[in-house]
């Protein structure tokens, strides 16, 4: 069943685990190294905000001359008026141009960086190994690609464009009030200790509720995405309900973050709301004062209201902003634990590697003396010793946990041996490239994974090179063909995610014929025929014939039946080969596998004893 305890993937999304300023140093380094590309963009949005502003700072300046200087009641007072109008209006327009242009290129710049991360990410995410998976919940990975990203994102086209404006703005106000006005200008000064007093009363409280929200959504993130690509087991139970009750508690949880959140965001903003009022008021009555005392002009006292009210807010849009930027600094310390992570299984030194071996590979296995554990705690394969012959059809069977898709985990080299080693024709599999490792051996998985696309792309697996009449060819031969020619446009008929719609053996007989495209010299099936029906595994195991034919094949069976035929069948028990054999011989003894079949054929389940 899908995970859905209460702490599913907390250990990976918690953004509460330790980051030293070191990594945090680095993480932002890698992070603003893909913001390089874009040197120019940034620079065009620096100068937009500069004119931008500069429009609209200057309009308070034409209303402070149109009163001052009593436009209206001079000799010319229409034609003036009209002049300091048209100006304003002229600067209306060049700051909406400004703003717009500023946008858009900053809007350009952040898609394009986090486009840039997300396939980063996705490449670096898939070029891991299967330990990798082990660590790391699959919900917690979806909130990596999706929501880090898109709050990096958010970072450069919010945070950083307002630290850009709204600074740039706050420095301009202050110079024009100094330039009306140095004595009032120093008045109003006062202000930025009070702002800071705030800012760092506030600062702890919203970080520590948007953290707290932070976390609670990437719990619900994960559990929403585990328990949606389990759906189909749910249903079987019947656990719904309590899937539902337990979404449920992780909803509330994230909404009582969430309004916690908002009313510290709410308060701190009314204190800036509160604060800049009165600064109106007192300006309004220092000044009023000073314009009846004649010591500055009216004109002077509005620009300066104008200024004081658009002096709060480019603050209050930079403190608003605090939330964005523990986002981000979130975000870039999760994401930089992915990137910092390396593989486990990675392909040998060019000068080591050995290259070209699928031309001259005739299929000989050989597991000389392997030790394997998922963990460091207990082994699952212990001194293990099978050697396989070139076109040897090998079953493998035992109980749940025995250790059978350990075996062909390593031959596939999802995971390193511990000790000893696996090779290929005399090659120790660590000296093979991967991509050549896996061209040579061919998996077929009891749940086999088909992508959105045709039949066609499915088979091919999207390789071009792969002609179509190499793909039909192959659908033939493993009998796919009459199930493909019933769909409604054969070979172009798109497969929904995972191929819905088409029934288990149907989505097997494709899997097999992939394995007939790409001709690997040696075959395993894990448990490729577990969860058919009786008729099906007959068809299924007619297509293996065709697809095992000169190949070195592997069978991890589910069922007895499915290797009573093998050439020989490797009975594995606790991580050892227990017995070893043809299907005769080994009843003969009467030993551990004449049990299994006894029990898989006389009263019991032939399910029982023998899965996993």
């Amino acid at each position: 069943m899908a995970k859905g305890g209460d702490s599913t993937g907390e250990a990976d999304i918690n953004p509460n685990y330790e980051v030293t300023k070191e990594q945090r140093r680095q993480a932002f380094r890698a992070m603003l190294a893909y913001a390089r590309p874009h040197r120019l963009l940034f620079a065009a949005v620096f100068f937009c905000a500069i004119f931008a502003i500069s429009a609209d700072l200057m309009q308070p300046l034409l209303v402070k001359i149109a009163i001052d200087e009593n436009v209206l009641f001079g000799a010319h007072g229409i034609g003036q008026l009209f002049l300091l109008g048209s100006i304003y209006f002229v600067l209306a327009v060049v700051s909406m141009i400004f703003t717009y242009l500023q946008a858009n290129l900053l809007q350009k710049a952040g898609q394009s960086i986090v486009a840039a991360l997300r396939k980063d990410l996705f490449n670096h995410i898939s070029r891991q190994s299967m330990s990798f998976f082990d660590r790391h919940p699959i919900g917690s990975l979806v909130t990596n690609e999706s929501s880090d990203t898109e709050t990096i994102n958010q970072f450069f086209t919010q945070v950083l464009l307002s630290l850009v404006r709204d600074g740039l703005s706050l420095i301009m106000i202050i110079g024009f009030m100094f330039f009306l006005d140095v004595q009032l200008a120093l008045y109003c000064m006062i202000l930025l200790p009070l702002i800071a007093i705030i800012a760092i009363a506030f600062r702890t409280m919203l970080r520590s509720a948007y953290q707290r929200a932070r976390t609670q959504l990437s719990r619900l993130i994960a559990f929403l995405a585990e328990n949606l690509s389990g759906m189909s087991l749910i249903q079987s139970f019947h656990q719904e309900k309590e899937q539902v009750s337990r979404f449920s508690r992780r909803n509330e949880r994230y909404l009582k973050e969430s309004l916690r959140e908002v009313r510290a965001t709410v308060i701190f903003n009314r204190s800036f709301d509160i604060l800049g009022n009165v600064s109106v008021a007192v300006v309004v009555w220092i000044g009023g004062i000073a314009v009846f005392d004649q010591q500055i002009e009216f004109g002077v006292l509005y620009a300066f209201i104008s200024y004081i009210r658009q002096f709060f807010q480019p603050i209050n849009q930079i403190t608003q902003q605090w939330n964005t930027l523990q986002s981000t600094l979130v975000s870039v310390d999760r994401l930089w634990r992915i990137f910092s992570e390396q593989p486990d299984v990675r392909d040998p030194d060019p000068e080591t590697a050995q290259r070209g071996a699928l031309k001259r590979v005739k299929g000989k296995v050989d597991f000389n003396r392997i030790r394997f554990s998922y963990t460091d705690k207990t082994d699952v394969l212990r001194d293990l010793e099978l050697h396989i012959e070139p076109g040897e059809f090998i079953g493998i069977v035992g109980t749940t946990g025995a250790g059978k898709s350990s075996l062909v985990n390593l031959l596939t080299r999802f995971y390193d041996v511990k000790r000893g080693s696996v090779e290929i024709d005399g090659m120790d599999i660590r000296r093979l490239p991967q991509k050549e490792l896996h061209r040579i051996v061919g998996l077929v998985q009891q749940e086999p994974y088909l992508y959105s696309g045709t039949i066609i792309d499915n088979v091919r697996l999207f390789d071009e090179s792969v002609t179509r009449d190499a793909v039909i060819e192959a659908c033939r031969l493993v009998g796919a063909q009459p199930m493909i020619e019933r769909l409604p446009h054969g070979y172009e008929t798109r497969l929904s995610e995972r191929g819905s719609g088409l029934s288990a053996g149907e989505r097997q007989l494709i899997s097999f014929a992939r394995i007939l495209v790409y001709q690997p010299k040696i075959l395993i099936l894990d448990e490729a025929t577990a969860n058919l029906d009786s008729h099906t595994e007959r068809l299924i195991q007619q297509a293996l014939n065709v697809v095992a034919e000169g190949r070195t094949t592997l069978v991890i069976a589910h069922r007895l039946s499915t290797v009573k035929h093998a050439d020989r069948i490797i009975v594995m028990r606790n991580g050892r080969i227990e017995e070893e054999g043809p299907h005769e011989h080994l009843l003969e003894l009467g030993g551990y596998y004449a049990d299994l079949y006894h029990h898989a054929f006389h009263g019991r389940s032939a399910y029982e004893g023998v899965g996993g």
